[in-house]
């Protein structure tokens, strides 16, 4: 997409609402002497489903690694709920309630479903707590294939099932921020639709989300805000619904209706 108004908005922004949660402020990361991210500036605002569209390329990626702090900004801000995390480390990032499920969801494929799922209350297994008998409960009542594979290998499971894995391990962790890399990427259209009203279930009980996604049109469905990112830059940002009906991003990412 050609975008001609560079970090433009569509319709209504957020700016004058309630405090975000997560603010990133003019972020700038660089590989080596090659800059991928040029001042991104995004704001997600509590219990909201943020999306993040844009080819591949874009620096999507990049931008979660960033947030996560997997991978040091060269300059630029990064907050969670009004509190400055430079220097703060990804273990410690995690203790603060950030989560992200990466797009190869990254699961220990020959431990069991329900192992997968326990770690992911690792960090608060070391912050003393020692009950997790709820939490798993939880997990599998809203994956009930999950339940029914608990004892089984993580390798063994399909796509679909190898992510709602690696969501449910995520919210083991009572994410306050839930970040997600693709999480359509390789799905069948049907359990593309079934992660997506998974998501929407998970927004209405009150969890953040940033989502990166390709799948514009599915992404877009199902957030409250949307940032298209073209190569490093923010180009369009606004109401999801608005940005779904932007000639520009419809051209570009979501074809004939």
């Amino acid at each position: 997409m050609t975008a001609t108004n560079t970090g433009g908005q569509v319709g209504t922004s957020v700016a004058g609402g309630p405090a975000p949660l997560l603010r990133v402020t003019d972020l700038h990361v660089n590989y080596g002497k090659v800059e991928a991210l040029h001042g991104v500036t995004l704001d997600v605002a509590a219990g909201s489903i943020v999306s993040v569209i844009g080819p591949n390329g874009a620096g999507k990626t990049t931008l979660l690694s960033a947030i996560m702090g997997v991978l040091p900004p060269r300059s630029g801000a990064v907050t969670l709920d009004g509190a400055d995390l430079s220097g703060v480390a990804l273990e410690a990032r995690v203790g603060r309630g950030m989560v992200l499920v990466p797009e190869r969801r990254e699961l220990f494929a020959s431990m069991t479903v329900e192992d997968n799922l326990r770690l992911g209350a690792y960090a608060r297994y070391r912050r003393g707590e020692r009950r997790f008998a709820d939490d798993l409960a939880g997990v599998f009542g809203r994956f009930p294939r999950l339940r029914e594979r608990r004892r089984q290998l993580a390798g063994t499971l399909s796509g679909g099932e190898q992510q709602m894995l690696a969501i449910g391990r995520a919210l083991m962790a009572r994410p306050r921020l839930l970040m997600l890399d693709e999480p359509s990427l390789g799905l069948a259209p049907i359990v593309v639709r079934e992660i997506f009203h998974i998501l929407e279930a998970l927004r209405a009980e009150g969890v953040t989300m940033l989502l990166v996604e390709q799948n514009a049109r599915a992404a877009l469905k199902v957030s409250d805000h949307g940032y298209v990112l073209e190569t490093g830059d923010v180009r369009l940002q606004g109401p999801a619904a608005a940005l779904a009906e932007d000639a520009a991003v419809v051209a570009a990412y979501l074809g004939a209706r």
